[in-house]
């Protein structure tokens, strides 16, 4: 099999894109794969990392706003189509898949003038601009929430696959969570509130939990809490001016990153977290409580959108960027913290709408098509 990936941007967009390229080297070892990235993104780092070329063009995302630069990007954006077709033309693919992002546009559309058959993958609930656009061009779209079916009325053919990702339910029982407890010098005893922003932090979230940790709002449960590499620096000058230090806080283990993602999730009781399509996957796999900050100015509010169907389902609290304040966040935390039956009954709720084998689904679908 020979497959073309488009995939650029966020790892929103790229990690899918390798699950799927995982999945197929994995059931046809003679396969070749390509990716189809920008040479701005962070897919130049990501997939070669994981094995995989990377072929570049530039594309940018249309913008409403009418100036010399956004004019500037369009056409070049518009041109690319050509540069996607000689790609094609040389690496001969069985079928073209998008994950999502502004590269889709040029790489799909010129896929469909070759007649190469194509996919998308969209992970969020509400979905984006690129998908909307080519939803009645491409074969098949495939759909990690089934809430983004409405919105693509014109599509030709349309499966709820779920999203792949990297994290999974682990079978721990109280001893193990115990001992991993222990291992990373939490308190066996207090309940554990895992709090993050994405890869790279977010000021809103590290502005707040700062207060909490200072003003010693934790006292019931202890925090774990990964602020990002580029803002560890800042956090810990803003502890040592409030006469703490920031590797002996009370209740508090704060980290620039978390590298064992998986194993702090499974251990945790409560998430507070933005709500991108793969972390909100990741939470209902694991069958977490969460607590979504939506991240604000992002396409269509796809993050807002995407919380909303767990809260719905009363699996998640929601709590707008421009509402979050200590108090707020901190009550909202002891609503669930201390009530193990609420626990409980969240993270099921979470689970229900997971969907599982989501790569054997992805695979079905690409043999399918080809």
């Amino acid at each position: 099999m020979r497959v073309i990936i488009a995939a650029a941007g966020t790892g929103g967009h790229i990690n899918p894109g390798i699950a799927i390229a995982n999945k197929i080297m994995k059931e046809e070892k003679n396969s070749e794969v390509l990716f189809v990235g920008t040479s701005r993104g962070i897919e130049k780092d990501l997939v070669p990392r994981a094995g995989y070329k990377l072929e570049t063009i530039e594309a940018y995302g249309f913008s409403k706003k009418i100036n010399k630069d956004n004019i500037k990007k369009m056409i070049k954006t518009v041109k690319s189509v050509k540069v996607a077709e000689n790609i094609i033309k040389k690496f001969k693919p069985d079928i073209v898949i998008g994950t999502g992002g502004y590269i889709c546009g040029p790489v799909l559309t010129a896929a469909n003038k070759l007649k190469i058959p194509t996919m998308l993958h969209e992970s969020n609930s509400f979905p984006g601009l690129a998908v909307k656009m080519l939803s009645k061009k491409v074969n098949t779209i495939m759909l990690g929430f089934k809430e983004a079916k409405e919105f693509l009325p014109k599509a030709k053919n349309i499966v709820v696959t779920g999203t792949p990702t990297k994290i999974n339910k682990m079978n721990l029982d109280i001893d193990d969570i115990k001992k991993i407890k222990r291992e990373m010098n939490l308190d066996i005893n207090l309940p554990l509130v895992l709090v993050f922003g994405g890869s790279q932090g977010a000021k809103k979230i590290n502005d707040v939990m700062i207060d909490i940790i200072s003003k010693n709002m934790n006292k019931t449960y202890q925090i774990i809490w990964a602020v990002g590499q580029k803002n560890f620096e800042d956090v810990k000058k803003i502890f040592k001016e409030n006469k703490l230090d920031i590797n002996n806080l009370k209740n508090a283990k704060v980290l620039p990153y978390i590298y064992d993602m998986e194993k702090v999730m499974n251990i945790s009781d409560v998430i507070v977290c933005r709500s991108g399509a793969i972390t909100i996957t990741e939470i209902c796999k694991i069958g977490k409580p969460a607590i979504f900050i939506p991240l604000p100015n992002v396409s269509q509010n796809h993050q807002e959108k995407n919380a909303r169907v767990l809260q719905k389902i009363g699996a998640a609290y929601i709590i707008l960027n421009n509402e979050i304040t200590k108090d707020k966040l901190s009550d909202t935390i002891n609503a669930i913290i201390l009530d193990k039956k609420k626990i409980k009954e969240m993270g099921e709720k979470a689970n229900n709408i997971s969907i599982n084998n989501v790569e054997d689904r992805i695979y079905e679908e690409i043999k399918k098509l080809i």
